[in-house]
């Protein structure tokens, strides 16, 4: 009986540290019509920012591309800035200026080399970006899946413009709530979504420049299964009408509360506005009345995914992680997902010798739950690839010394991971004996920052480019 009281207790605790202290949060939501004249649509967004701001709102959305559409692969190309130009430096002014928080959802961001500026851009990033009232930019989201789709009535391919993303991004928290970054297409994939539900998120973002035919068929269904199946307030600002000749956008941007209840939508013009109150109370009855989340059979199924690493490593805004009560350095993580994270090592056994934890502060792989030891084991095998392309590699070995008595000095769960090759040692199992001893030897000193910094930007940049 003391068992069971003390879990309903435990339950009413986390439920009521989960309910928001705030009752509602006044939004604007932005439809407009982009072209290739980037001031024409500086002025459409001073225009909706000063028309949401007389309404008294906390934040106001913009949708993807509301910095411009280009007519041709090379303009959209030429006109892209990185997130450092001149376009988001006045998105940033007008968030101080306004008092106001800004979303813009999709910004064409340009991929060069910084040793390089003067380099033509061959590939951007559609990259959704966050500034707070202070005119500080605080997140950014690069969109994961591209448009790569044929049907009767028209073609596109993203992907030859766009680089894809590598990660989602935690929601962000903000004054009306924790925020999930996504795209337009992102919408067709909801697992993204309930990740994001799963990770804390009260608002799902999906800033869009829909396509006509497939609007008319999908956008209002999608949007409201996102809403209804996440229990989330789901916000859709969007592009409408022609943009060129070859390129016309839906419009009708919306908001859905948790209940799939259409809040507000936008007419059928150009530039329009939609005001609306995301009510709390309402995003706590769903969650409380209909408690999918804790219904989800996470023994049968469950979802895991790639976490994004912050632009800036070692940050002071950065949280640490802690290995079994030793703080790592946030510039020596590389790899980081829902339940583990992957960190350079301080004495390698061979060169590449690199560590995969999990987040919560296990001793052993049998107290972890099913979902974290899917999510532990995944993150092992996507770092053993990068590891054997980094180094050059073949085979590797995968250890994890689970107790003491399998030679365990850390008691957090972690893997080894040690990419090989022929000759490293004169017998090829003298590895776990050199692993054994690894970390007790006095003469074996610890790397120094620098060098397992620099390691895990290498390990970053092939991550990223095999797509892992």
């Amino acid at each position: 009986m003391y068992s069971l009281l003390s879990r309903l207790m435990i339950k009413a605790l986390r439920l009521s540290s989960s309910i928001r202290t705030m009752s509602t949060a006044r939004i604007a939501v932005a439809q407009m019509r982009s072209t290739n004249d980037k001031q024409h649509n500086m002025v459409q967004i001073q225009t909706i920012t000063e028309r949401a701001k007389a309404k008294d709102v906390q934040f106001i959305f913009f949708p993807e591309c509301c910095d411009y559409v280009g007519t041709h692969r090379e303009e959209t190309l030429k006109l892209s800035e990185p997130l450092t130009g001149p376009t988001v430096e006045k998105y940033k002014n007008m968030a101080r200026e306004n008092n106001v928080w800004l979303s813009f959802g999709g910004v064409h961001e340009s991929i060069t080399d910084e040793t390089d500026p003067g380099q033509e851009v061959k590939n951007i990033y559609n990259t959704h970006i966050l500034i707070n009232n202070a005119g500080e930019l605080v997140a950014c989201y690069r969109k994961l899946h591209m448009f790569n789709v044929v049907t009767p009535e028209f073609k596109f391919r993203e992907s030859e413009t766009v680089r894809s993303g590598s990660a989602l991004v935690p929601p962000i928290e903000t004054p009306i709530g924790r925020i999930g970054l996504q795209i337009c297409y992102d919408m067709r994939f909801g697992e993204a979504s309930t990740i994001l539900r799963k990770q804390g998120a009260d608002i799902l973002t999906y800033p869009s420049a829909f396509a006509v035919s497939t609007g008319r068929a999908h956008w209002e269904v999608l949007l409201r299964a996102r809403a209804i199946e996440n229990q989330c307030f789901v916000v859709a600002a969007a592009q409408i009408g022609f943009h060129n000749k070859k390129r016309e956008s839906y419009g009708h941007a919306l908001v859905v509360n948790p209940w799939g209840t259409i809040l507000g939508q936008a007419n059928d013009q150009d530039l329009d506005v939609v005001i609306a109150e995301l009510d709390f109370d309402k995003l706590n009855s769903v969650r409380t009345n209909m408690p999918c989340f804790e219904h989800r059979r996470d023994d049968v199924y469950n979802l895991s995914a790639r976490v994004g690493l912050p632009s800036v490593y070692g940050s002071p805004n950065e949280k640490k992680k802690s290995f079994g009560g030793i703080e790592i350095q946030p510039e020596t993580i590389f790899y980081e997902s829902e339940h583990s994270f992957a960190f350079t090592n301080i004495r390698c056994v061979v060169p590449g010798h690199v560590l995969v934890t999990t987040k919560r502060a296990a001793a052993r792989l049998p107290d972890l739950s099913p979902a974290q030891i899917n999510d532990f084991f995944q993150t092992v095998c996507k770092v053993q690839k990068a590891a054997e392309r980094l180094y050059d590699a073949s085979s590797s070995t995968v250890t994890v010394q689970d107790g003491p008595d399998a030679g365990q000095t850390v008691f957090h769960v972690h893997c080894h991971i040690m990419p090989r090759h022929v000759g490293d040692f004169p017998e090829n199992d003298q590895v776990y004996g050199e692993l054994n001893r690894h970390d007790k030897e006095p003469e074996r000193p610890r790397r120094p920052i620098e060098e397992m910094a620099t390691e895990a930007a290498n390990f970053r940049d092939v991550m990223s480019r095999m797509g892992l």
